[in-house]
């Protein structure tokens, strides 16, 4: 026997809040009310689906294996609830959308913004995180669509290529490859470096294009993000190398093109194909892809990107 789906949202409310009571907060309901349904849930299964404590609860084996499947019963009976509730017209419902940190400062607010505009009654949650973290959210059922940087090859995903930029070195304004009009990665590796986190999309082609020539970067810094390494880099502590949007608009640093071909990255619009995408999902998909198609790149595009769609 299936689960009742409001046992399921119970159950995700608790895992996710890691507690009962901001469970209840959060479902608007009475915390024994909450506590009665996972017991119910719990007797359904046959095992429990909590270790239970002074502390925050967790997950027991059973539960984690529970998890991504009732993300995606939940996220697939929400989607057929907002069709069957008629809402072709968009004057409610929800869509989850995720971006790489580079890519939600740029193009996602421009098209998110035309967005609202035309459907103010749907709600919208943005996450900024890097594509392997998108990737999980996708195939977890916690988000709709995601922008993230190509190739993604997992089974389970569809991606659209929307498009390719290069990437760029940026330094401060008396670094000495100002002088540059272009510079090679193995110029580059004989100057300090202000470099991602590990994990970080650009860390890890950054890396790859090192490899690639058969160099090492030298690391005077590492462990940002994108805002803070564009400061690093401004307070003098080395270059780092940068999609081109990012420079858009940034007047304390310098930007010098790699020589050709240069290193480049692919942005795609990235969704699970195993589950009905909703129409509000459906909407900001074309937003992003018939948006690009019509108008071209939102904003200023920067030297080297290439359109796709």
């Amino acid at each position: 026997m299936l689960p009742p789906v409001h046992q399921l949202r119970y159950f995700l409310a608790v895992a996710e809040d890691g507690q009962f009571t901001r469970a209840a907060e959060r479902l608007q309901v009475a915390q024994p009310s909450v506590s009665a349904q996972i017991r119910r849930l719990e007797k359904l299964l046959g095992t429990p689906l909590f270790h239970r404590g002074p502390g925050p609860v967790t997950l027991t084996d059973a539960g984690t294996t529970l998890l991504p499947i009732a993300r995606r019963v939940v996220a697939d009976l929400a989607s057929i609830e907002d069709e069957i509730s008629g809402l072709e017209n968009l004057l409610s419902g929800h869509v989850a959308v995720g971006a790489t940190p580079s890519l939600s400062a740029t193009l996602l607010p421009s098209v998110l913004g035309r967005f609202h505009r035309q459907h103010p009654g749907v709600a919208i949650r943005v996450s900024e995180q890097g594509s392997p973290q998108l990737v999980a959210g996708l195939l977890g059922g916690t988000l709709d669509l995601a922008l993230a940087i190509a190739p993604v090859q997992l089974r389970g995903l569809v991606s659209v290529a929307l498009a390719e930029e290069e990437l760029v070195v940026v330094t401060p304004p008396d670094h000495p490859l100002v002088r540059r009009r272009t510079v090679t990665v193995p110029q580059l590796a004989e100057h300090p470096l202000v470099m991602f986190r590990p994990g970080y999309d650009l860390r890890t082609s950054t890396m790859a294009s090192f490899a690639d020539h058969g160099v090492e970067p030298t690391v005077a810094v590492e462990g940002g993000e994108m805002g803070s390494v564009l400061a690093l880099v401004a307070a003098g502590l080395g270059a780092a190398v940068v999609p081109g949007i990012v420079t858009i608009g940034e007047t304390r640093l310098r930007v010098t093109r790699f020589r050709r071909p240069p290193p480049t990255r692919t942005i795609a619009l990235v969704r699970a194909d195993d589950r009905v995408p909703s129409r509000a999902a459906e909407a900001l998909a074309a937003a992003l892809t018939e948006g690009i198609s019509a108008a071209g790149w939102p904003g200023a595009m920067p030297q080297g990107m290439r359109l796709l769609r």
